[in-house]
C-alpha cells in the first residue's frame, strides 16, 4: 500500500510538471533548421532563416525568409509576422556568417548563441563567400531543403575528416582560450551546387585570412589526430629520390587512405618562442605512378622519405601563413601558457609573440602493406 501511494504521488507530480510545460505541436510550429547573418543597411543585422513547416498530413514545406533589424531577436519577430506558425529554433543545425560579418567581429553572435538555452552546442558554424542570403534564397533545381542539405554537407565531410569540425562548443572553447584562435569551414554556391571551398582563419573574433580547401588536410593533422581519411598530394621533382625517377618524371601524384596520425608538440625555447612539432603518420598507398615498383622495400622507403619531406614543407607553409595574420589556429599559445610558469599570457600578447615564433616540423611517414592496418 505504501509503494502504491509513492507511485501515485510521483504520477501526480509528473502530470503537474507536464501541464506547466509549454508544448509545441509539430503542425503548429515552424522549425528553423539554419540561420544566416549578413550586414544589413544602416548598421542593421540581416537575417536569413530556413524554416520547415509541417501540415497535419505530415507534408512539409520549406520557407526561406530574410529580414533586417537592430537585433537578431527583432528579426525573429519580423519573421514570425510573415508565417502562419510560430518559429522555433530548437532544431537549428547550422549558423552561417556572411563574409562581411565574419570580417567584422563574431563575439556578439557567439555569445548570443551560447546564452540561448534552445540552441544546441552541437550545431555547426561556417563562413559563406559573399552573402548568406544570396546562397540561401537561390532556387536550386535539385535541392528541396537548403538547410538540411548544408547540414548534411558539413556533417559528412567533418565525420569523414575531409574538413575541420566547427561546432558551437568547439568554436566557443577556442575563442575563449588565451592561446588559440578559431577556424571555420568556408562554403560557396557554385551554379546549382553548394560546396566547401576553404577554411577561414580568425584573429580573435575577426576573419583575417583563408586557406584553400586542399589545405584542410594539413590543417587537421596539425591541430588534431587523424583517425581515418583520404589524402592526395603531388610530389615535386626536388622531393622525389633519384631512384624513383622514371621516364623523366617532373612530378608524382600519390594518394593514401586509412590515415592515422599522432602529433607531439614541445616548447624548446620560451624566449623566441620555438617549438618542435613531431608527426607520426601511417597510411595505405592507393595510387602512385604506374612505373613505381611498390613491391620493392627500397622503393617504398624512398617514397616514404619523399612524402615526409613534402608534408614537412606544406605544414611549415600553412603555419607561416597563419603567423603572417597572427592567427594561432593550432594552439601553440596554449602549449606556451601551460609550459611557462607565470606567463600572464593574453590573446594580444600571444599574437605579438606568435608572428615571430619559430617551428621545427619533423614528419615520419610510414606506408603500410595493402590490406594491413594496425
Amino acid at each position: 500500500m505504501k509503494k502504491f501511494r509513492i507511485y501515485f504521488v510521483l504520477l501526480f507530480l509528473v502530470s503537474i510538471l507536464v501541464g506547466c510545460t509549454e508544448t509545441n505541436i509539430l503542425d503548429r510550429v515552424g522549425l528553423t533548421t539554419l540561420v544566416g547573418y549578413d550586414v544589413g543597411t544602416e548598421e542593421r543585422i540581416s537575417t536569413t532563416a530556413v524554416v520547415r513547416e509541417i501540415n497535419p498530413e505530415f507534408q512539409s514545406n520549406v520557407e526561406v525568409i530574410t529580414t533586417e533589424n537592430e537585433t537578431s531577436k527583432g528579426n525573429r519577430l519580423k519573421a514570425n509576422r510573415r508565417l502562419s506558425k510560430k518559429i522555433t529554433i530548437g532544431q537549428m543545425r547550422v549558423v552561417l556568417f556572411g563574409e562581411e560579418v565574419a570580417k567584422g567581429d563574431l563575439h556578439f553572435y557567439i555569445d548570443s548563441l551560447l546564452e540561448n538555452p534552445s540552441v544546441s552546442n552541437g550545431l555547426y558554424l561556417a563562413v559563406v563567400e559573399g552573402d548568406t542570403s544570396e546562397l540561401l534564397q537561390h532556387e536550386y533545381k535539385n535541392i528541396d531543403d537548403i538547410g538540411q542539405h548544408i547540414y548534411r554537407l558539413m556533417e559528412q565531410n567533418i565525420k569523414n575528416e575531409h574538413m575541420i569540425s566547427s561546432t558551437l562548443h568547439e568554436i566557443a572553447h577556442d575563442y575563449y582560450m588565451k592561446g588559440k584562435d578559431i577556424a571555420m569551414p568556408i562554403i560557396k554556391r557554385e551554379e546549382e551546387f553548394v560546396e566547401l571551398t576553404g577554411v577561414a582563419l580568425f584573429n580573435g573574433g575577426k576573419m583575417v585570412s583563408a586557406l584553400p580547401v586542399e589545405d584542410s588536410f594539413y590543417l587537421k593533422i596539425m591541430r588534431d589526430s587523424f583517425k581515418a581519411g583520404i589524402f592526395e598530394t603531388i610530389l615535386p621533382k626536388e622531393d622525389i629520390p633519384p631512384a624513383l625517377m622514371k621516364d623523366t618524371i617532373t612530378e608524382m601524384p600519390v594518394a593514401f587512405d586509412a590515415i592515422r596520425s599522432k602529433r607531439t608538440l614541445k616548447l624548446v625555447d620560451p624566449a623566441t618562442p620555438e617549438f618542435d612539432v613531431q608527426l607520426k603518420i601511417k597510411a595505405r598507398l592507393l595510387e602512385v605512378h604506374p612505373n613505381i615498383n611498390t613491391g620493392d622495400p627500397k622503393v617504398i622507403e624512398g617514397l616514404e622519405s619523399a612524402v615526409s619531406k613534402n608534408l614537412s614543407k606544406e605544414l611549415t607553409r600553412i603555419v607561416a601563413q597563419s603567423q603572417s595574420v597572427q592567427s594561432d589556429i593550432f594552439g601553440f599559445g596554449d602549449t606556451y601558457r601551460s609550459s611557462v610558469r607565470n606567463s600572464e599570457l593574453t590573446k594580444e600578447k600571444w599574437h605579438e609573440m606568435y608572428k615571430n615564433m619559430k617551428i621545427n616540423v619533423k614528419v615520419k611517414f610510414e606506408i603500410l602493406r595493402d590490406g594491413v592496418f594496425e
